[in-house]
C-alpha cells in the first residue's frame, strides 16, 4: 500500500492553548537565504582570519575552554530539542511542546554556534588538514540546516494540534539527522585535532 505525500499521521494531542509561535508571521524565505549567504561568508572570513591570528598560550587556553563551553551550550540545546521530538514520535509529548522548546532554545543553539566560530579564530586551526576542512564543512552544514529547520518549524506551526503530513515528518527527521551528525562529527574532529 503506497502512502500519499499528503497523508497525515494522527498524534495524540492535549487540549490546545495559545503558545509562543502562534500568531507570528513566518520569516520570509529571502531573509533565511540572505542569512545563509551571510553565514557562509562569515565562516569563510573566520577561516581566513584564523590564519592571521597568532594567539599566545594563555589566550589559546582560554579560547579552548570557551570553545568547549560553546560546544556544550549549542549541542546541549540541540539534544534537548531532539529529545522532545523523540518523545513526540512516541506519543508522549505534543508537537506544540517541540515547537515551544525549539523556539525557546534558539538563542543557546545559535549562541553556541557563534561562540564556536569566534573562539575557533584563536585555536590556530591547520587549514591544510583534511580533518579541519571536514569540521568546517560540518559547521557550515549545521548552520544552513539550522536555517532550514527554522523554516520547517514555522511550517509545522499550523499542525500544532492536528496530524502532521508525512512529508513534514520525513523532512524533520532528515533535518534532525543532519544536525546530530554535524554537531557530533564536529565534536569528534575537534577532539582528534586537540590530540595532535
Amino acid at each position: 500500500m503506497a502512502l500519499s505525500v499528503d497523508a497525515q499521521i494522527a498524534v495524540p494531542v492535549a487540549p490546545a492553548h495559545r503558545s509562543e509561535g502562534e500568531g507570528r508571521q513566518p520569516t520570509p524565505v529571502w531573509v533565511l537565504g540572505a542569512l545563509g549567504v551571510f553565514s557562509t561568508a562569515a565562516l569563510a572570513g573566520a577561516c581566513w582570519v584564523s590564519g592571521h591570528v597568532h594567539a599566545d598560550p594563555t589566550l589559546q587556553t582560554t579560547a579552548r575552554f570557551l570553545h568547549l563551553a560553546a560546544m556544550v551550550v549549542g549541542l546541549g540545546a540541540v539534544l534537548a530539542v531532539d529529545w522532545f521530538a523523540i518523545l513526540w514520535l512516541l506519543g508522549r509529548r505534543r508537537l506544540a511542546d517541540i515547537l515551544n522548546t525549539a523556539t525557546t532554545l534558539q538563542v543557546p543553539i545559535w549562541g553556541g554556534l557563534a561562540g564556536l566560530l569566534v573562539t575557533g579564530l584563536f585555536l590556530s586551526p591547520s587549514m591544510e588538514s583534511k580533518l579541519t576542512l571536514t569540521k568546517i564543512a560540518l559547521v557550515l552544514a549545521i548552520t544552513l540546516n539550522g536555517l532550514y529547520a527554522h523554516w520547517l518549524g514555522q511550517r509545522l506551526e499550523r499542525y500544532r494540534d492536528t496530524g502532521v503530513p508525512v512529508r513534514f515528518l520525513v523532512q524533520s527527521g532528515a533535518a534532525a539527522t543532519v544536525s546530530q551528525a554535524g554537531w557530533w562529527g564536529a565534536c569528534v574532529i575537534g577532539f582528534l585535532n586537540s590530540q595532535s
